[in-house]
């Protein structure tokens, strides 16, 4: 197979979707297997050693949910030729298998013997694939939290990168909304300059880009570095009346300082109403990322 097909493999898997919900369960588990053939494991994963990896960062890093399915992907991903079996005789890939029947048969999965081979010696591709990955189901602030979780290096030098097909972002975007918001971020009034250059505030999209969040003014806020991480981590979101409302979950130095005195306040407005965050978009950040629950 070549680089490029087995790359379009990995950006054509198929994950539920259904009007933006996020459904990171195939792309996480997928990181976890491109960090064991990084670390020279080739062979089979026992699920016995995923489920409990795969859990945690669906809770970090996923949407909130009232139950964590780690068996969904690692029973699905082979739909996409993407995973393989140790026992392949006592797996139907058409129905989730019970996380009781994988511990108790031993089950093991891994990426395709072909795929694994092509990964474990082009280290390059291997860095395309998890960049690929990250770049489709995540924001920029969660990359390097995710493959620290993961235990991925992506900081190899590749000479010759492969070129990754994604939706691209509006270039004008950033600037757009540090406009409507009169270039200061929305929670702490951040506005630091060096000389003319603005320091450490960006343009956040309340609906990700990933989940087809658009480059629009109504779905974005102007937030320091900081919060724009906090945000994106969920631990607090918006409303749609612009009151900010923090995690109960939050806790420890610099909580109070950051968040907590912030909760239930109004955020700073942007200029003018028509750029007002759009309710679909507020709404979708509460369900698929703000974390815990609330505190006013």
């Amino acid at each position: 197979m070549s680089t490029s097909n087995l790359l379009s493999q990995f950006q054509n898997i198929n994950t539920w979707k259904s009007k933006g919900t996020r459904a990171p369960h195939k792309p996480l588990l997928m990181l976890l297997a491109l960090g064991e053939i990084q670390r020279g494991n080739t062979g089979f994963i026992p699920y016995s050693e995923i489920e409990p990896k795969l859990k945690e960062l669906l809770i970090d890093f996923g949407p909130q949910r009232g139950q964590v399915h780690a068996h969904f992907p690692f029973t699905r991903l082979a739909n996409d030729k993407l995973w393989q079996f140790n026992k392949p005789e006592l797996i139907d890939t058409k129905v989730n298998a019970k996380p009781k029947f994988l511990l108790a048969n031993d089950i093991s999965g891994k990426f395709p013997d072909e795929v694994t081979l092509q990964l474990k010696q082009n280290p390059e591709l291997l860095i395309s694939v998890a960049e690929t990955i990250l770049e489709q189901n995540f924001p920029d602030t969660l990359h390097q939290d995710i493959l620290d979780a993961v235990g991925l290096d992506l900081t190899l030098t590749a000479s010759d990168r492969i070129i990754k097909s994604v939706r691209k972002r509006d270039p004008l975007f950033r600037e757009s909304i540090l406009k409507a918001y009169e270039y200061q971020c929305a929670v702490c009034g951040f506005s630091v300059r060096l000389r003319h250059q603005l320091l450490a505030l960006e343009a956040a999209h309340i609906m990700w880009h990933q989940a087809g969040g658009p480059d629009v003014e109504v779905n974005g806020l102007a937030l320091c570095a900081t919060h724009h991480k906090l945000f994106d981590m969920g631990a607090f979101t918006v409303t749609e009346e612009l009151r900010m409302l923090v995690s109960d979950e939050v806790n420890g130095t610099g909580a109070q300082e950051w968040l907590i005195r912030h909760d239930g306040k109004s955020i700073k407005p942007p200029q003018k109403k028509a750029f007002y965050p759009n309710p679909e978009f507020t709404s979708w950040h509460v369900n698929e990322v703000f974390k815990g629950g609330y505190r006013s």
